[in-house]
Parts: C-alpha cells; sequence; structure tokens
C-alpha cells in the first residue's frame, strides 16, 4: 500500500515515514501541494494524509481538485485547526478523516490501517 504524506513542515514529514514505513508501507512525501497533485499523477496512491494549510496549494485545493477529478483517494486531512477544516471538507466525500495536530502516533497508525482496510 501506498501512502502519499504531504506536509510543509519536514520533521512531520520525516515521523509519519518513519513510522509508517516501519509499519510496512510504502511512503511517498510532498512538501506542498502542487508537489502532491505532481506524486498522484506519478504515483498509484492508496491513502493520502494530507496537511490542510500549505503553501502554493493548500489542503482543501488539492481536496478539491481531487473531487472535481472523481479521484478516489482517501484523505486524511491533518490540521491544527480542526473546526475550520471540517466545515471546508463536509461536501468532500475523500475526507475520511480529520486529525488533530498534535497527533498521538498509536493512533495514527491505527486510524491509516482502519481507513485502508475500509478502502479495499
Amino acid at each position: 500500500m501506498v501512502i502519499l504524506v504531504v506536509d510543509d513542515e519536514i520533521g512531520i514529514r520525516l515521523l509519519l515515514e518513519d513510522i509508517l514505513s516501519h509499519e510496512g508501507f510504502t511512503v511517498i512525501t510532498a512538501e506542498n501541494g502542487k508537489e502532491a497533485l505532481k506524486q498522484i499523477e506519478i504515483h498509484s496512491i492508496d491513502l493520502m494524509m494530507l496537511d490542510y494549510k500549505l503553501p502554493i496549494i493548500d489542503g482543501i485545493e488539492v481536496v478539491q481538485h481531487l473531487h472535481k477529478n472523481n479521484c478516489g483517494i482517501p484523505v486524511i486531512l491533518m490540521s491544527g485547526l480542526i473546526e475550520t477544516a471540517s466545515e471546508k471538507t463536509e461536501n468532500f466525500p475523500q475526507v475520511k478523516s480529520l486529525l488533530e495536530k498534535p497527533f498521538d502516533i498509536q493512533k495514527v497508525v491505527q486510524l491509516v490501517k482502519d481507513i485502508l482496510a475500509k478502502s479495499s
């Protein structure tokens, strides 16, 4: 299973890449929404962990792009602003979960496994 981790904070990207790789997932990273959209074109992505607030193209714009193009990649949207993110994503079925930062690593791993199990 391939997971795309999109966050402008390198520490978050490296942490999630390390943890998810250790769980047996293939992890690809991107630092902004524009790079994420390029990765989607290149790779077959099973799940995207997407930061809400990103430079160049933000997380909501990425979700809108997925929705507009009928892309079925499930998304975990990460944010320190969960209430704002929740309001902006309620009409997008691709967003399977909102994950508040800072997050508990064990919960992240379980959430990823649960969403992938439902998607397959």
